[in-house]
């Protein structure tokens, strides 16, 4: 999906709309066209980015991923398995159960984080993401619910999580999936 059309647009516009105030606004208009035009890309990177989110949680366990090459963004999308492409011979695991949706207020706003993988790890979450038929985002969205729902659950108040100095030394104890 090409956005140059897009920023142009919106370009016009404001020569446009400065073409009415004159030339002081012109000049203005076009000295503010450059910085606006990452700010615009930004922008409708974001509402692609949120749109192909919101079209993943109605798809699922199907999703819809926003890809960004060469400054231009394109969508993958990976539909749910069906059962014709099943393994017949060996009987499929039961699905995990699900993290329970969030509940009321909870899921106001998607925050975009930046995660480093080691290269081995990063081709384990994607062969898991595909065996579950999820984008990797997905995966890990829900790998992290699931992780910190357990963690919630397996917790116990009068079990210490990091021993400090006061204890005798740091010793952490967990998990991860």
């Amino acid at each position: 999906m090409e956005l140059r059309p897009y920023v142009d647009a919106i370009r016009h516009q404001l020569a446009v709309a400065a073409a009415a105030g004159g030339d002081d606004a012109r000049e203005v208009a076009e000295r503010l066209t450059a910085p606006l035009e990452s700010a615009i890309r930004l922008a409708l990177l974001d509402a692609l980015s949120e749109a192909a989110t919101e079209i993943t949680r109605d798809l699922a366990p199907g999703s819809v991923d926003l890809r960004l090459r060469n400054r231009e963004p394109s969508f993958v999308v990976t539909p749910p398995p069906t059962e014709e492409w099943a393994d017949e011979a060996a009987p499929a695991p039961p699905p995990a159960p699900l993290p329970p949706p969030p509940a009321d207020g909870e899921d106001e706003a998607t925050v975009r984080i930046s995660l480093r993988l080691p290269e081995h790890l990063k081709t384990r979450v994607e062969q898991a993401a595909g065996r579950a038929g999820v984008s990797i985002n997905t995966w890990l969205i829900r790998a992290a619910a699931a992780a910190v729902d357990a963690d919630s659950r397996h917790h116990r108040a009068d079990t210490p999580r990091l021993a400090g100095p006061a204890t005798g030394g740091q010793r952490f104890t967990g998990w991860a999936r």
